[in-house]
């Protein structure tokens, strides 16, 4: 299994810049809605790089382009953060994809800051958890939206992939493909085509794993970049 950012060898190093990002984002989204029209869903991943204000301040410049949903705008550890962004934008907001505990997004959901929960089977504490994060969501009509990045096995995949079928309040499943390799350790019954995922027929979770084929393919140690600003001071990735 392989997550597409990582480096097997040391990690790269990216050049980040708040203000170039802020004025450039806005120009990216109008170009693709020129492109491609209104009818093509568009959302966009901030990796956590923003303060509150500028997170309000690019949801707002974003508006025009009605996005599916900005996701991750500002690190989550402070819940009350997200007021801040409410205040400025009405662009959708989707976080979650590193929370442990129906506790990390309680004050999210409960004061409506967000429009899309991502956490996901592996890290939430199991299917049992995942519901009870489902359901307190569904009371302030926040939708579902798991994260689904290649660095989690398809038997989250898989496991999630039942969870969609059963919550009422599903938003939409993130996917990656994951590799031939993978796809080849992990046998499974779920299938991607045309835009859609299906669970498939299979019981439980639909996912088997080939320890055999699997003990052909060591671990390989990888790290995800590393980002600094314009003066070499350390920044999230």
């Amino acid at each position: 299994m392989y997550y597409e950012p990582a480096d097997a060898d040391l990690p790269s190093e990216n050049v980040w810049s708040t203000d170039k990002y802020l004025n450039h984002v806005p120009q990216l989204f109008e170009t693709l809605r020129e492109k491609f029209g209104e009818d093509i869903r568009l959302l966009h991943d901030v990796h956590h790089r923003l303060t509150p204000i500028e997170a309000g301040r690019l949801g707002k410049s974003l508006e025009p382009y009605k996005l599916f949903w900005m996701e991750d705008p500002t690190p989550a550890e402070n819940q009350e953060a997200f007021r801040l962004i409410r205040q400025h934008t009405t662009t959708p907001i989707a976080v979650g994809e590193i929370f442990n505990s129906i506790f990390d997004c309680h004050t999210l959901i409960q004061e409506q800051l967000i429009d899309f929960i991502r956490t996901t089977v592996v890290h939430a504490g199991g299917i049992t958890q995942l519901r009870r994060i489902a359901d307190l969501a569904a009371l302030y009509q926040i939708r579902t939206g798991c994260h689904g990045a290649t660095d989690l096995s398809p038997v989250c995949l898989g496991t999630a992939l039942h969870f969609d079928t059963w919550v009422p309040n599903f938003g939409v499943q993130e996917y990656m493909r994951h590799t031939e390799e993978t796809d080849a350790v992990f046998p499974h019954a779920y299938s991607f085509k045309d835009g859609y995922l299906y669970a498939g027929e299979t019981p439980g979770h639909g996912v088997d794993i080939d320890e055999e084929l699997a003990a052909k393919y060591p671990y390989q140690r990888a790290y995800l970049p590393v980002n600094r600003l314009e003066d070499g001071t350390m920044w999230n990735w």
